[in-house]
C-alpha cells in the first residue's frame, strides 16, 4: 500500500508545472524577465534600447487558461526563457486593469482602454515594437506585429527569433518564415 502512495505522489508531482511563474495580487503571472514599469511606453522603449532589448508588451488577464499555458509550458522553456531574459524588455498589461498607460503618441488611458485603442481583445497579445516609432504613431501604428493567442515552445522560439533577428525586415511573412525553420529542424 505504501508504494501505490508513493506511486501517486510521484505521478501528481510530475503532473505539476515545473517552474510556473507566481501570481501578482492582480492574479497575472509574474516571471522574473518582466518589468515593473510606469507603462509610458516611450520611457520603455528608451529603457529597452539603452539595454540592448526590443520593446515586447504582453496582454494577460486574471485567470487566462491562455496565459496560463504559456507561464507553465512555454516560457520556462530554457530556450524560449533565454530568448526573452536575454533580448525582450517585457512590459505586463492587463486587458480589465484600472493603471494608467501612456501611449507614444502622449495619450494616457487605462489599461482597459489602451486595450481597446490598440484593439486588443484577447490574452494572451504579444506586441513587438521597433527600436523607433515614429511620433504621434500609436502602439498598434507601431508595433511591428500583435500576436494573439498561446501557441506551443516551436512558434513561440521562431516568432521571438523572428523579432530579434529582424527577419520581418525582408518581407517574409511570419507565416511563412515559420514553415522554413520548422522544415530546417526536422
Amino acid at each position: 500500500m505504501t508504494r501505490l502512495f508513493t506511486l501517486l505522489a510521484m505521478v501528481f508531482a510530475l503532473a505539476l508545472p515545473v517552474s510556473a511563474a507566481d501570481l501578482g495580487d492582480d492574479g497575472l503571472h509574474k516571471p522574473a524577465w518582466l518589468r515593473d514599469t510606469f507603462k509610458d511606453l516611450s520611457e520603455d522603449l528608451a529603457e529597452a534600447n539603452a539595454t540592448g532589448k526590443r520593446l515586447l508588451v504582453i496582454w494577460e488577464q486574471r485567470g487566462c487558461i491562455y496565459c496560463t499555458k504559456m507561464h507553465e509550458e512555454v516560457f520556462p522553456d530554457p530556450k524560449i526563457e533565454a530568448l526573452i531574459s536575454e533580448n525582450y524588455f517585457v512590459v505586463q498589461m492587463n486587458l480589465f486593469g484600472d493603471v494608467e498607460v501612456t501611449d507614444f503618441d502622449g495619450t494616457t488611458l487605462p489599461e482597459k482602454e489602451m486595450a481597446q485603442r490598440w484593439g486588443v481583445v484577447f490574452t494572451p497579445t504579444m506586441m513587438f515594437f521597433p527600436e523607433e516609432v515614429a511620433e504621434g504613431q500609436t502602439a498598434q501604428q507601431a508595433a511591428i506585429v500583435s500576436m494573439p493567442g498561446a501557441f506551443g515552445k516551436g512558434t513561440t522560439a521562431a516568432l521571438l527569433t523572428w523579432i530579434k533577428d529582424k527577419e520581418y525586415l525582408s518581407g517574409e511573412h511570419f507565416q511563412k518564415y515559420l514553415a522554413r525553420t520548422m522544415a530546417d529542424q526536422g
